[in-house]
Formats: C-alpha cells, sequence, structure tokens
C-alpha cells in the first residue's frame, strides 16, 4: 500500500507536531517494509534522520492552482503517488474525499480557550466542517480523554474515533549531565514551546519562591511563540531558547525536576521524553493521563512551590520518581504507535465508500 502522510508539521524547527509527524513516520516504514510511505507538502520541510528506503519525499505544488494545497494540490500530487490513503497528522485531510484518509486531532484547545491560540482560527473554522460532515474517514486521538471530547464536540460516531498513545523518541535515555545548555547549579527544567497555555508565569513564580531558600536554577527552553509571555532572564533564570535535540537528554538527565505546568494538553509528549530520560517529573494533572503515577502533581503557582521545595529538600523523592519515570516510559513505543495507526488506515479503507 502506498500512504501519504502530510509533513507541513515538519518545517517547523521544534514542538510536539514535528515530533510527532516524524517519530510516527519512521516507526510505519520500519514496522511495514512492504508498504511506501511519501511525506508531502506545499513548504518545504526536512526528512526526518535516518529514514529507510520506503519513507520517501514526495512533490508539493506545482502551479498557481496547486497552492491551492488541500482543495487542489495535494489531491493532485496523491493522484501522481498513487496514493490508497492520506494521514493529516495536523489537524486537517483534503477537503474533497476521494480517497480513505486519517486525521489526527491532538487536542481541543483551539475551541477550549481563544486567549492560548493568537493564530488558531483556521483550524477553529475548518476542522468541525471536516469532521461532522465525514470529510475525514477516521480520526485519531493521542488519549482517551481527548476522544470522548472530541465525539461529543463533534458528534462523532464512537467507532470512528481511536485513541493511539505517543511516546517518546528512542534516543532519549539517561545521559551524563555535562551539556553546555546546563547551569552548573542544580536546575528544574522546562521544555516546550512557549505559549501561554503552558503557565510560564506560574512556574517563575513558583521557583522564585524555592529560590528563597534553596540555591537552584530554572531553565526554560523551547521556542517562542509570537504570543509567547514576556519572560526575561533573571539572576539563575535561564531562557535556553531551542535547544538542539542532541543536547536534550543530557538536559533532562540532568534536572532536579522537570516540570510541566500546562494548563491544557492532549498529551504532554515532553513529559514521556523527560522520564525516558530518568528525570523526576512535576506536572500539572493536564497530562494525568500520559503520566500516570509517575510524576507528581501540582497545578497552581503555590503547590508548584510546595512540590519543587520538597524535590530539593527530599532528594529520596526525587530518587523514587526517577525510578517511576524510566519504568512508566518504558511502557510507550513508537513501533506500538506506528503499529496501531496502521490498523486505523485499513480500518478507513475498509470503511471509505461504505
Amino acid at each position: 500500500m502506498r500512504i501519504a502522510i502530510e509533513a507541513a508539521s515538519l518545517a517547523l524547527t521544534s514542538g510536539g507536531l514535528s515530533r510527532y509527524t516524524g517519530e510516527l513516520s519512521l516507526a510505519l516504514a520500519r514496522a511495514f517494509p512492504g508498504d511506501e510511505f511519501f511525506l508531502v507538502s506545499d513548504q518545504p520541510f526536512r526528512m526526518p534522520a535516518d529514514a529507510p528506503a520506503n519513507l520517501k519525499r514526495g512533490g508539493g505544488p506545482r502551479n498557481a492552482m496547486e497552492r491551492r494545497w488541500w482543495l487542489w494540490g495535494l489531491p493532485r500530487e496523491l493522484d501522481r503517488l498513487g496514493a490508497a490513503l492520506v494521514h493529516g497528522p495536523d489537524f486537517s485531510v483534503p477537503y474533497l474525499p476521494r480517497r480513505p484518509s486519517v486525521l489526527t486531532l491532538h487536542d481541543l484547545s483551539p475551541w477550549m480557550n481563544r486567549a492560548w491560540h493568537h493564530a488558531a482560527s483556521r483550524v477553529r473554522r475548518r476542522m468541525p466542517i471536516l469532521l461532522e460532515l465525514g470529510v475525514a474517514t477516521m480520526v485519531i486521538t493521542p488519549t482517551e480523554s481527548v476522544r470522548a471530547k472530541a465525539i461529543e464536540r463533534f458528534r462523532l460516531h464512537a467507532d470512528r474515533v481511536v485513541a493511539v498513545p505517543e511516546a517518546a523518541a528512542a534516543w532519549f535515555r539517561p545521559r551524563p549531565r555535562a551539556v553546555a545548555s546546563a547551569p552548573e547549579t542544580p536546575y528544574f527544567l522546562f521544555v516546550g514551546a512557549l505559549e501561554p497555555r503552558k503557565n510560564l508565569p506560574a512556574l517563575v513564580e513558583a521557583w522564585r519562591e524555592v529560590r528563597k531558600r534553596h540555591t537552584v536554577d530554572l531553565v526554560i527552553a523551547g521556542r517562542a511563540r509570537a504570543d509567547a509571555p514576556p519572560l526575561r532572564e533573571e539572576p539563575g533564570l535561564k531562557l535556553a531558547g531551542e535547544v538542539p535535540d542532541a543536547d536534550l537528554p543530557r538536559l533532562y538527565s540532568g534536572a532536579l525536576a522537570f516540570v510541566y505546568p500546562s494548563q491544557y494538553e492532549g498529551f504532554g509528549l515532553p513529559v514521556l521524553e523527560a522520564m525516558q530520560c530518568g528525570a523526576c517529573v512535576i506536572a500539572s494533572h493536564a497530562v494525568a493521563e500520559a503520566a500516570g503515577d509517575a510524576a507528581l502533581y501540582a497545578d497552581s503557582a503555590e503547590e508548584l512551590a510546595r512540590v519543587m521545595a520538597a524535590v530539593v529538600e527530599q532528594p529520596e523523592l526525587a530518587g523514587e520518581f526517577r525510578g517511576k519515570a524510566v519504568a512508566h516510559a518504558a511502557g510507550f513505543s513508537w513501533e506500538r504507535a506506528a503499529r496501531l495507526t496502521y490498523a486505523v488506515y485499513q480500518e478507513a479503507s475498509r470503511r471509505f465508500g461504505n
């Protein structure tokens, strides 16, 4: 079978969408060597590193009409490739349902709070139509909680929506701490896109409280979106920007704890990345389905400060949750995600036209 995967998210330099598309496409190609997988986009993008021979770069728009990508360009490229199915891993599929399609709905944040997204009006307007009119044959969500909310909000038949858990890439594993991005003093760490729903002001407020009693830094790493909350470096606070992938495992491994206070998540992939590197994780209940009982939970700035202080003052607590983290992360893999996703492809092919 020839399968096309829309790859615009690979044009991003970092973030969960890029990681999802890259790791899933690699895992699909490795798990199903008899099939061909084509990454296609109307934007320049980087192919995933070490791609097997059956993961290939498809084409993009060839003329002005095809620059209307989702209406004309993508369907024509699918015809040229002879693709049997198309997967839209970033909230969309072609507007004309001429072949089976699978749409990944990562979360419902664009419809929950407009302040969380400064540039999501197109997704808010377009995607409900694709779902409610049945343009997407099947829908993938990363958790059962997103699945349930999607079924409710968009009035979907339950058998059209399948939860497929994500995973940390295999190269996330415990590493020695030495890395230029890490400070010399003990540090808490946040990794992720800098955007309103990540609740970073509460994290900084909590860290300042802890720093009144303990010499501990805070490293905030990630791409700042245009609507990122204003943050300025101050003594002990390091804004690391986008950290190269090669440095992330050491940064995770060396942290006193990885802190992820997001107000809402569909999954929370950085949490599993940190856990697979052996980090103690402090997180909001927004990632409870992904983190299970392997994280310490805190939602408000006050709770964060209390739990962060406990990690500093009780090394045995951090050690306990480091062990839990590694064991928990071992229950997730991109190979499993690929096999579950492929089963969704097969179901979409079976259903299409019926």
